[in-house]
């Protein structure tokens, strides 16, 4: 039988790093395990933290043995991991928010519970978000169950950035939201593979918005509001990544890199109230004609 886990302290926690990893779950054992378990295998970004906050209906999802035990090994290779729970729940953005506050470092990888990462993706988003020094960088998510469905239309979609990554206001009716067709199913790996780039090479591209694997420069993030928007949103609503992302790509701009090392596990979603998208009321809030 496991021994007790240790959940760690929030203030050793806090601490001068590189990188940390903010990853909140919800009733995902088995996904949490395969998550971390991607973490693990990361080389190239020695040292980085990872934040785990749960808010399972009953017993936390890095209770499970298997995640447990990835979590020790994460610990053994050198990864400080604080583990939480952040109850009652308040919606997504607040919990986004109530992780972004548990560090300190120089870049945040907001990450998802449900997406493994191949070997060296840390490294390269990370040495991606050095080279280009804009807001953020992600990788989209494959789907690969729909590695076969090729969709030909969407590629047009791909535009590589030359250079630094410029601020871009984008919004909904225009030709750069429309960006994010290219991350449906597989597309963009049929993009990656049309390119054929050799090995350790890398793109940026631009985007409308990132979904799942998301490399923030904190202090950017922080200064754009990081998801402090919570308090205007109802608790059952989703898009927070999107409006986040669109605050920082206005004032430091950012960018996909491709190849994408992300790859998501398909498993059903547990936001199942999507009435509300928490862009539309951030937007709605900023664009608001302003008393003269």
């Amino acid at each position: 039988m496991n021994r007790p886990l240790d959940l760690g302290d929030p203030a050793e926690f806090r601490a001068d790093r590189r990188l940390d990893v903010l990853i909140p779950t919800r009733n995902r054992a088995a996904e949490l395990a395969v998550t971390l378990a991607g973490l693990a295998a990361q080389e190239g970004v020695p040292g980085f933290g990872v934040v785990v906050s749960d808010q399972s209906d009953g017993e936390p999802a890095f209770a499970h043995p298997a995640a447990a035990t990835v979590v020790r090994a994460l610990r053994h290779r050198g990864h400080p991991v604080l583990l939480t729970r952040r109850l009652p729940r308040r919606g997504l953005a607040e919990h986004r928010a109530y992780l972004l506050a548990a560090s300190a470092a120089r870049y945040v990888l907001t990450l998802d519970d449900d997406v493994w990462l191949e070997p060296g993706t840390l490294h390269r988003l990370v040495t991606a978000i050095g080279e280009l020094d804009c807001g953020f960088v992600g990788n989209a998510v494959h789907g690969l169950s729909y590695a076969d469905d090729v969709r030909p239309q969407t590629h047009d979609r791909y535009e590589e950035w030359i250079g630094r990554p410029l601020p871009e206001r984008v919004r909904p009716g225009t030709p750069e939201w429309d960006r994010a067709q290219i991350h449906s199913a597989a597309n963009l790996l049929h993009v990656t593979g049309k390119l054929a780039l050799p090995a350790g090479a890398w793109r940026a591209y631009k985007i409308s918005w990132i979904g799942g694997c998301v490399l923030y420069d904190r202090a950017r993030l922080v200064d754009c509001g990081g998801f402090d928007f919570w308090r205007r949103l109802p608790e059952k609503h989703q898009g927070e990544d999107v409006a986040a992302q669109l605050a920082v790509l206005a004032r430091y701009g950012g960018a996909g890199i491709l190849p994408s090392g992300a790859y998501h596990l398909e498993s059903p979603t547990t936001v199942t109230e999507r009435d509300v998208e928490a862009w539309e009321i951030v937007l709605a809030d900023e664009d608001a004609p302003q008393p003269a």
